[in-house]
C-alpha cells in the first residue's frame, strides 16, 4: 500500500491523506448516525443492555463491509456522468471530493445534533449530484448531461419506494402476529411488561428474534452503506492519483485476457446486430484509428475505440507494465465502452437474450476497473463498525417513543426490524442503495398505525421534513461549495 504513494508531490499527498480522513470521518459520523436505526429497537424494548446491543452492532457492520462486495460502492460512483468520470485530473478531483464530502457531514453532524433520523444515502446522493450539477454549470454542458439521470432515478426509486415498503410490510407482519398469537404477551411495551408481570427483558423467543433481527440489520447496513463509503475512497484515489488506482494493478494475466475477450465479443455483437445498432453506433462509417484528440464518449465513435483498447492490450499481461498515461486511457475506453453498451441494451429491437449477452459482456468489461483494494475495504469496515459504537442515544428515543403516540411493544420491534433487514438485503443483491434509516423508522410507523397506536404528528413532521429538504440542501450545498473550490484552484 505505502509504495502506491511513493513520488507524489507533497502537496498532493497532503491533499490524498486528508481527503481519505474526510471519507472515514463521513463512514464514522454514519456509523453513529446511522447505528442507532439499527439498534434502537433492541436497546428500547430492553431485549440487550445498551453497551453490549452497540457492540454487536459494530462487529456485524464491520463483517458486513468486509463481506458486501463493491456492486453498491459503483451504483454512487456512476451517478457521475461518464465523461466527468474519464477526464478528472487531480485538481478537479480535490474539489470534487472535499466539496462531496464537506457538504455531505455537515447535514450528517445537523441533523444528529438534534436527533432527526435523516438518511446518509440521501445526503450523500445529494451532494455527489450537487457536484455533478455545479460541474456542467461551470463546463458550459447541458445539466441534462451534468449528471447520470438514468442512474439517479434508478437510485431515486429506490430511496422513495423502500420506505413505503417498509411501513406496508411492516405493519402486515404485525397484523400477521397479531392473528396468529393475539393474546401472547409478545404484544406488551417494556413498560406493560414491567408494571404487570414484574420482569425487565422480553420473553425469551422475542428477545431472541429482537437480538437476530438487530445484528441482521446492523450487517445488511454496513454492506449496503459500507460500499458507499468504499466508492467515495475509489473517487478520492482515482481523481487524485490516478496513475495507480484507473486500474486494478493486481490483475491478473487472466483477468486482463477476459476483458480482451470481453472487448473482441463486444465488436462481434455489434457487428451480428447491426441491423438494429447500425445507425445509432455509425457501424462501418468512421475510420479506425480515428477518435478525437480530446477522447469524449460518444457512441458514434465505437468502432475505433474497441480498436484502440484491443491495440492498447496488445500483449499485455500485467497492467504495471503499462506506463501511468497508458493506463488513464485503457480505463477511459473501458468506461466508454460500458456507458455505451448500457445505452445500446435500453433501444428497442434487441433480443433479451442478446441483452442478457451483453450484460455478461459489461461484467467483464470492467471487472478490472470496478474494483476495491483490501485496505480500502478494511478502514471503511473500522470506521463504520467503530463509529457505530458511539453516539446512538440521540436518535434511540426518537424511534422508540417518538413516532407514536405509544411506546413500542415487542412485536411491533420485530416487525420493524425483520422488514428493514429483509428490505436492505434485497437492496444489496440489486446493487443498489437505500436508507436504513428511512427503511426502519417508516417500518415503525407501519407498525404504529397497525397497532392503532396513532402517530406523533410533530416527530413525523419533522422526519418527512428531513427526508424532503435532505436533498435539495445537500446538492445546494455540494454545488456551491465545488464552485468555490474550482475557481480558487482555477
Amino acid at each position: 500500500m505505502i509504495d502506491l504513494f511513493s513520488g507524489l508531490d507533497a502537496w498532493v499527498l497532503v491533499s490524498l491523506l486528508l481527503a481519505l480522513t474526510f471519507v472515514l470521518a463521513f463512514e464514522f459520523i454514519n456509523g453513529f448516525h446511522d447505528t442507532a436505526n439499527a439498534v434502537a429497537t433492541v436497546i428500547y424494548t430492553k431485549a440487550m443492555p445498551p453497551h453490549l446491543a452497540v457492540f454487536f452492532s459494530g462487529v456485524f457492520n464491520f463483517l458486513g463491509v468486509l463481506l458486501g462486495g463493491v456492486g453498491v460502492a459503483y451504483a454512487i460512483v456512476h451517478l457521475l456522468p461518464v465523461e466527468m468520470l474519464i477526464n478528472v485530473n487531480t485538481g478537479h478531483g480535490l474539489a470534487m471530493v472535499f466539496s462531496l464530502l464537506a457538504a455531505a457531514i455537515a447535514w450528517n453532524l445537523g441533523t444528529w445534533y438534534f436527533g432527526i433520523p435523516a438518511s446518509s444515502s440521501h445526503t450523500l446522493i445529494g451532494s455527489i449530484l450537487g457536484v455533478g450539477l455545479a460541474n456542467a454549470l461551470i463546463s458550459d454542458i447541458p445539466l441534462g448531461e451534468g449528471v447520470n439521470w438514468q442512474k439517479a432515478i434508478d437510485i431515486g426509486m429506490s430511496l422513495v419506494l423502500s420506505p413505503m415498503a417498509g411501513f406496508a410490510v411492516a405493519a402486515l407482519v404485525l397484523l400477521g402476529l397479531k392473528w396468529w398469537r393475539p393474546l401472547s404477551k409478545m404484544h406488551k411495551t417494556p413498560e406493560q411488561r414491567r408494571k404487570l408481570d414484574d420482569k425487565k427483558h422480553p420473553p425469551f423467543w422475542n428477545r431472541l428474534v429482537l437480538v437476530m433481527s438487530a445484528m441482521g440489520v446492523s450487517f445488511v447496513h454496513g454492506s449496503n452503506d459500507g460500499q458507499k463509503g468504499i466508492g467515495l475512497i475509489m473517487l478520492v484515489l482515482i481523481g487524485i492519483v490516478p496513475a495507480q488506482f484507473v486500474l486494478d494493478l493486481n490483475s491478473t494475466t487472466y483477468q486482463i485476457e477476459r476483458t480482451r475477450d470481453a472487448t473482441l465479443h463486444l465488436s462481434q455483437f455489434y457487428q451480428r446486430n447491426q441491423a438494429t445498432l447500425g445507425e445509432f453506433l455509425a457501424l462501418g462509417k468512421a475510420k479506425n484509428g480515428d477518435l478525437p484528440e480530446q477522447f469524449s464518449c460518444n457512441p458514434q465513435q465505437t468502432e475505433p475505440t474497441i480498436n484502440a483498447l484491443l491495440d492498447s492490450l496488445k500483449g499485455v499481461t500485467e497492467y504495471r507494465s503499462l506506463t501511468p498515461e497508458k493506463r488513464v486511457e485503457v480505463r477511459r475506453y473501458l468506461l466508454c465502452l460500458d456507458d455505451t453498451a448500457k445505452k445500446v441494451g435500453k433501444l428497442p429491437g434487441l433480443q433479451p437474450r442478446e441483452k442478457a449477452d451483453l450484460d455478461k459482456l459489461r461484467k467483464d468489461l470492467t471487472a478490472t476497473t470496478e474494483y476495491a483494494p483490501f485496505w480500502v475495504i478494511l478502514a471503511v469496515a473500522l470506521a463504520l463498525g467503530l463509529g457505530t459504537m458511539v453516539g446512538w442515544k440521540r436518535v434511540v428515543l426518537t424511534i422508540g417513543e417518538k413516532i407514536g403516540k405509544q411506546g413500542m411493544t415487542y412485536a411491533q420491534g420485530m416487525s420493524a426490524q425483520i422488514t428493514a433487514a429483509c428490505a436492505i438485503g434485497m437492496a444489496n443483491i440489486f446493487s443498489l442503495p437505500v436508507s436504513t434509516t428511512h427503511v426502519l423508522s417508516s417500518g415503525v410507523a407501519g407498525t404504529m398505525v397497525a397497532n392503532k397506536s396513532g402517530l406523533q404528528g410533530g416527530t413525523v413532521k419533522t422526519i418527512l421534513l428531513a427526508w424532503v429538504l435532505t436533498l435539495p440542501a445537500t446538492v445546494g450545498l455540494s454545488a456551491g461549495l465545488f464552485w468555490l473550490a474550482t475557481r480558487f484552484i482555477g
